[in-house]
């Protein structure tokens, strides 16, 4: 009798993760994300990045916001450890300090690469995007993993691979993981997340 309960408390455990492990759905999960991503207009959060640079073993963390607005509206903005504005809007201004940029993508496609995995990674967009990457998704019922494999040459030169934590409860990405080829990692986490809120259109200006 006593073998039989230490066999149960050792194999029942076991079943149960496999048990999990077969209910989980990975294209169930994919259109799920999409469906949500597909379902927000607008979005605004906090984040912070945090960058891990393996050359010099230190990590440096940032703290900043961000809007977004259908289709491909996007301001990102470092607000500590130092003042720098990235917006997207056709095209792009980049501003530090009193120097203010304008660039054409037509001119440098790498800023709208750059901009495109942005918003389509913390959106979780690209998941269905089979050009740009190879992705697979882990999870259970309360977040999901999704890790993306880039395809094209000019990604690939970036990341060896982009992770996106996605939290079912909340309906959208929390947290994506970016790493570098040269060994570098990069962590942003998005915290008081509002969704599909009104944004003044002054937000995206680029003047």
């Amino acid at each position: 009798m006593m073998m039989k309960r230490l066999l149960l408390l050792v194999f029942l455990p076991l079943a149960m993760l496999n048990s999990m492990a077969q209910s989980f759905n990975e294209q169930r999960a994919i259109q799920e994300i999409s469906n949500t991503a597909s379902a927000i207009t607008t979005l605004q959060c906090d984040f912070v990045q945090t960058k891990s640079l393996k050359m010099l073993g230190d990590k440096l963390v940032s703290k900043g916001k961000m809007h977004y607005a259908q289709p491909s509206l996007l301001r990102w903005e470092y607000i500590s450890p130092y003042s720098y504005i990235f917006i997207f809007n056709n095209r792009v201004l980049l501003k530090k300090g009193n120097r203010t940029d304008v660039i054409d993508i037509h001119q440098n496609k790498m800023f709208k690469e750059i901009a495109n995995i942005m918003m389509n990674s913390i959106l979780g967009k690209c998941l269905t995007d089979k050009k740009d990457f190879k992705v697979n998704v882990t999870g259970n019922a309360q977040q999901y993993h999704a890790t993306l494999i880039p395809l094209k040459k000019d990604m690939k030169q970036m990341f060896t691979k982009i992770v996106l934590h996605y939290d079912v409860k909340v309906g959208m990405v929390k947290k994506v993981d970016m790493f570098e080829k040269n060994g570098d990692n990069t962590v942003i986490e998005l915290v008081n997340i509002k969704k599909n809120a009104q944004i003044n259109a002054s937000v995206f200006s680029i003047k």
